[in-house]
């Protein structure tokens, strides 16, 4: 599996951290991403701290492990970026 530009595998999860203009783009950001993870069944971890959003994704049901399911939620992700 390839991992998406911008993200990183760590401890058995696709990592990434991303800074946007102001609270109001990160948030928005959010918005975006769960309707996407909801539409795929698939939800992030995540934290929101202002401008900031930090994203981990695996897949429970796999043993909590990076799989197929993630890189296609990490590559949509990146569209939304």
């Amino acid at each position: 599996m390839k991992i998406p530009a911008g993200w990183i595998e760590k401890d058995n999860n696709l990592y990434r951290k991303i800074e946007f203009k102001d609270f109001s783009e990160a948030f928005s950001f959010m918005v975006r991403v769960a309707i996407e993870a909801q539409c795929m069944n698939h939800h992030p971890a995540w934290k929101n701290i202002y401008n900031t959003v930090e994203i981990w994704l695996s897949t429970h049901d796999a043993g909590d492990v990076v799989t197929g399911k993630d890189i296609k939620l990490a590559e949509k992700i990146n569209e939304l970026v």
